[in-house]
Order: C-alpha cells, then structure tokens, then sequence
C-alpha cells in the first residue's frame, strides 16, 4: 500500500525529489529504511488500491455516522405533520364497564315484626362510544400543521449544512494525508543528504580542510533534521486517524486531486448573493423566522372560541341494579367554549412567543452576515494560495541552484559548512511550503463551495444514491394509524 506523494496535476513529485550531489548508495541508506519502515507500520499494510478523492468523498457520504444521525433527526420531525394534522380529525373513544353485584335486600312484612331477605346477584355493564370532532379552534390547528411543515423544511435545511460540513472535512482529511506523507518523505531525504554532508564533512576534517565546528554544526543539523521527521511521522499518523473516522476506511494508493474551480462563481459578488440565497444556514435560519411566527399565532388561538361536535352512543345494561333492566341512548351534542380570563396565562404566551420571533429574525440576519463574511475570508484564501504556488514553485528551483552552487563553491574553500546546511534548508523550507500550498490549494477550492453552501453530492457528481428526504415525508404526512417506521431512508 502506497499514498502519492504529488498533490495536484501540477504539483512537485515530493516522493522523487531530486538530490544530485547524493549518492546512490548514501539514498540507500539506514535512515531512510528507517523512515519507510515507520511509514507503512503507520499505514497498516492493507492491500493497495487506487484511491480518488471523489472516492473518498463518496464512502464518506455513506458511511458518515454523523450524517446519518441528521437523516434520522429530519425523519423524526417528519412525524410532526401526521400530528398536527389530527387537529382536523375527530377522535374516537369507546368504553366498556363490567363487573358483579352481589346485592342482599331486606323487605319488612306488612303488619308484623317479621322481614324477609332476598339475595341476588346482577350483572351491570356498560359500552360507550364517544366520537368528537372539533369545528373550530381559532385556526389552532391550520397554523401548527404550517409550522410543523416549515420545522420540516428548516430540518432538511440543517441536514444539508451536515452533509456540506462532512464532505468539507473528508476533503481536507484526503489533501492531508497527500501533504503530510509527502513532508514525510522531504524529512526523510533530507536525513539522508545530512548524512552524506556529516560523512563528507568527516572525512574533510580528518585531511585538516575543515575544523571540529563543521562537524559539530553537520551533527547539529542532522539531529535537528532528525527531529523535523519524528514530527512529520506524527502529523501523517493523526491524519491517518482523521481520515478512518471521517471516510470509514484507511486511505489506500490516493491518486493527485485537482481545485475544484470550475464549480466555483466567477467572481466575489457572485459568491456572496449565491451565499446568501443557497446556504443552508441562511435558510434554516429563515425556516426558523416561519415556525416562530406560526408559534405566535398558534399561541393567539387560545384567545378565540372552541366550536366542537360529539357524538355518544350507550347501552346500560342492568342499570340501577336491576336484573334485565337494560337502556339504550345515543345524542349529538355541540359544544362552544369561550375563554374569558385564565389568570394571564395566555397572553403571557403570546407575548413571550413574540419575543421569540423577534430572537429568530435577528438570528436570521446574524446567520447572513456569517455566511457573507465566510464567503470572502474562503474567496481571500483560495486567491491568496493560487498565487503563492507559483512563488513558491520559482523558490524551490532557485533555491536548488543556490544549494548546487553552494556545494561547489564549499568544495574550492569559498563557503563554509554552514553555508551549506543553511542552503539545504532553505531549500527544505521552500519544498515544504509548496506542498503545503499545493494541499491549500484544493482544501480551499472546496472551502469556498461550501462557504456559498453548494458543496453536495449532487454537485460534486459523486457515485452515490443520494439521500432524498421527500421520500419518508411523503410516506408519513397523510398516515392514520400504524407503529411501523416506513422504509424511506
């Protein structure tokens, strides 16, 4: 198993940089067996397969744990409609009674001191059916069937905002691995080439050319270089860790991934109004304006007049305890209820609910201020790592022919050792900053998507069934009875 080491199409092939001054021999040597040995126990051995990063995004989309907790969280909601919707159905009750009566009863004879007793027993039972159906309620019912259909909508909002925020972070987890095992391999060639200049240092300061401080600065550097690479190894084995949790799998042969630019808007004003009409923030938070306004005026039904219609049908049977004394009655009856005073109850709700609308609509503004100010601090960084791989390409190239020169004058006395080392560094500096642009780079093109709220599956082209909330909704809105959950996920 193997993970590239070059970043984008135009990225520098970290895993084959070039060292001309080093030896064949030397780039076999001990700490480089060290290094690979440390990288793929930290790989773990699996067999290798290509990887793309529209791979990666795709099982992360299944597989995400994260993900699937908001589908569940929206369908849940879904069963809000269902339930505000039986405020326009009657509800049915039936009743039924029965028991034994044992009854003992005393009858005085007429004229005499005698009485007689009678034991009997009876059976009193009773079936009701009672079926009440509610007229009017103040628009009680209409205005929560809207509100439980705008928390729906605010729900598919928020699970869209999860699925962007995934598929952000399983993309930078992807780049990340790029990055940090090709700065692993930087470290471990440069461990080398610090070999070969302590060995060619070392055998300069046994013919007198150098001193003991040209050792000692080589030995320096080494273990400083040393160092750099223990850190590396730790940064790719986190990344590693990143992305098992983010994509479900450890990440196998990842092929060079390229900006998604061409899903980008063309400029920053086109962003920004994008921004504001998709972003699933902004428009969860609009849903949340609408379900705070149905909540006032759910909440200002309780102040107009219940209209309701029952209907009873019952048989008594033994009734007042009579053997075989049977009864039967049915009625339809209609009930108005006016409230006149609660004590304050109900308009101490109306109001606070009022102050709740107004809490949502602030939010609503806070969320598009938010969302515009992401949007260009990703545009700013997207144009800002564009423009710095090139600098940082032009960099490393003169910092290799400043390294090569270098050498050369170091070999005729006219520079010393630290000369070198600082030139080696340099150019490891440079190396590094370029891939690490190079892994910006890409991070940040699907930053900005997701800061204009279109990073999705669907406009990614990924090879998954997308998930369709509609489906379970439509499966439930209109349901009347049943426990079982339908298959809609």
């Amino acid at each position: 198993m193997r993970v590239k080491g070059n970043l984008s199409g135009s990225a520098i092939r970290a895993f084959d940089i070039e060292t001309p001054l080093v030896s064949g021999s030397a780039r076999r040597g001990a700490s480089r067996l060290a290094i690979c040995a440390a990288f793929l126990g930290a790989m773990g051995g699996f067999q290798a397969r290509a990887e793309t990063i529209a791979g990666a995004l795709a099982r992360a989309y299944g597989y995400s744990p994260d993900l699937g907790q908001q589908r569940a969280a929206t369908r849940a909601l879904d069963e809000g409609v269902p339930k505000a919707t039986a405020g326009f159905r009657p509800t049915v009750t039936g009743t039924v009674t029965g028991g034994e009566l044992r009854l003992l009863q005393t009858n005085p004879q007429f004229g005499s001191k005698l009485t007689s007793h009678e034991n009997f027993t009876v059976y009193p039972r009773t079936a009701n059916l009672v079926v009440t159906q509610t007229l009017y309620n103040g628009n009680r019912a209409m205005n929560g069937v809207r509100q439980a259909e705008s928390t729906v909508l605010q729900s598919r909002e928020t699970l869209r905002l999860s699925e962007l925020n995934i598929l952000n972070a399983a993309a930078a987890a992807y780049m990340n691995v790029l990055r940090d095992t090709a700065l692993l391999r930087l470290t471990g060639s440069n461990i080398e080439v610090l070999q070969q200049q302590l060995k060619q240092t070392g055998d300069r300061f046994n013919v007198g050319e150098v001193t003991r401080t040209d050792v000692a600065q080589a030995q320096a550097a080494l273990a400083l270089g040393q160092a750099s690479a223990f850190t590396a190894r730790s940064n790719l084995n986190n990344s590693l860790s990143i992305y098992r949790q983010l994509i479900g799998d450890p990440p196998h042969d990842l092929q060079p991934a390229t900006a998604v630019e061409s899903l980008l808007p063309k400029n920053l004003d086109q962003a920004i109004v994008i921004a504001l009409r998709e972003h699933p923030s902004v428009q969860a938070a609009l849903h949340a304006v609408d379900v705070a306004r149905l909540a006032v005026k759910v909440a200002e039904g309780a102040l107009y007049p219940t209209l309701s219609l029952t209907g009873n049908v019952g048989e008594v049977m033994d009734s007042s305890n009579t053997p075989k004394n049977n009864s039967f009655t049915a009625s339809v009856l209609g009930n108005l209820s006016i409230p006149i005073y609660d004590g304050g109850v109900n308009y101490s709700t109306i109001r606070a609910a009022k102050e709740t609308m107004g809490q949502a609509q602030m939010q609503a503004d806070l969320a598009r201020e938010t969302v515009r100010s992401g949007v260009v601090s990703a545009w700013g960084a997207f144009l800002n790592t564009k423009a710095s791989i090139a600098s940082f390409q032009a960099s490393v190239r003169a910092n290799e022919i400043a390294l090569a020169g270098i050498r050369e004058e170091a070999k005729v006395g006219q520079r010393t050792t630290l000369d070198v080392l600082n030139a080696q560094q340099a150019l490891l500096n440079a190396r590094t900053s370029l891939v690490s642009a190079q892994r910006d780079q890409v991070v940040n093109s699907y930053a900005l998507l997701a800061a204009v709220g279109q990073l999705s599956a669907t406009k990614l082209g990924l090879a998954v069934q997308t998930y369709d909330p509609t489906v379970h909704y439509d499966q439930v809105k209109g349901k009347l009875w049943g426990v079982r959950t339908p298959d809609g996920r």
